[in-house]
């Protein structure tokens, strides 16, 4: 297994499906990379996402065992071990677009166990699967997962856009910090690229084409997110700048009316 041009990543990926299989043992469908590194302009600072099938909903001694595991591999001697993120899709949840937002078992940036959270089951993360996914372990992924249609895909895209970005205006407070700015500024500008298009993207793209299509006065602001990247578990405890973070919110504010021109 060498789909990513980092070996130290390749070594942590090899332990995670091979514990996993262990685990799972004949519940065991197939394991496959989403995000960054399916959709490319990964580098390392990207978190790894992954997506995790099995035949059906982990039984209480399988997520003991994978609580167990998550705490192990996060320990190992790697950073990238500290970047993995996923969910444990039952086979018939990932295939059955109407269970979308359904709660699954979900491993988020930078923790060491397992919650439920329907952060994975979106029509998104089903769609990078499918057309993009990187199989670790298991069939080609276009066998689990139904095509997802570019109305019902715009349709989400512009719902988290939106309802996010109110949140966002509603209490700004929780993303005050230095990690937060820059996410919200390279999503918003990601998202609306994606909405524009009609799939999905990378960070990256999205912000080099904000800069060439939106107004020039917010390039300095996206210039500015890719300093907040590193080391997220620092960044995040350390206060935004209160003009980049002001900015921030009226960028959002900006997307938002935006997003009315691409649905």
């Amino acid at each position: 297994m060498d789909p990513i041009s980092y070996p130290e990543l390749n070594q942590v990926l090899a332990r995670l499906v091979s514990e996993i299989q262990q685990i799972l043992d004949h519940d065991f469908v197939g394991l496959y990379l989403q995000g960054s590194f399916a959709l490319g302009d990964y580098d390392q600072h990207s978190d790894v996402d992954f997506v995790v099938v099995m035949e059906d909903e982990l039984l209480p001694h399988q997520v003991d065992a994978l609580q167990a595991m998550h705490g192990r591999v996060y320990d190992l001697d790697s950073e990238w071990a500290k970047h993995l993120e996923g969910s444990y899709f039952p086979r018939e949840v990932l295939r059955d677009q109407a269970q979308r937002g359904r709660e699954l078992w979900y491993l988020d940036h930078g923790a060491r166990s397992l919650v439920r959270s329907d952060h994975c089951n979106t029509l998104l993360v089903r769609w990078v699967v499918r057309e993009r996914g990187v199989p670790l372990a298991g069939p080609p992924p276009a066998t689990l997962v139904e095509p997802v249609s570019e109305a019902r895909l715009k349709a989400e895209m512009y719902e988290v856009l939106t309802t996010w970005g109110q949140q966002i205006l509603d209490d700004p407070a929780p993303y005050n910090n230095r990690f937060y700015q820059a996410f919200i500024v390279l999503n918003y500008c990601r998202m609306l690229h994606d909405l524009c298009r009609g799939y999905p993207g990378s960070k990256r793209a999205g912000a080099e084409w904000a800069k060439a299509t939106l107004d020039p006065s917010w390039s300095d602001l996206i210039d500015g997110t890719w300093a907040g990247r590193p080391d997220p578990a620092r960044q995040v405890r350390e206060p935004a700048d209160p003009e980049a973070f002001e900015r921030t919110l009226r960028f959002v504010e900006y997307v938002m009316d935006q997003s009315q021109r691409y649905i």
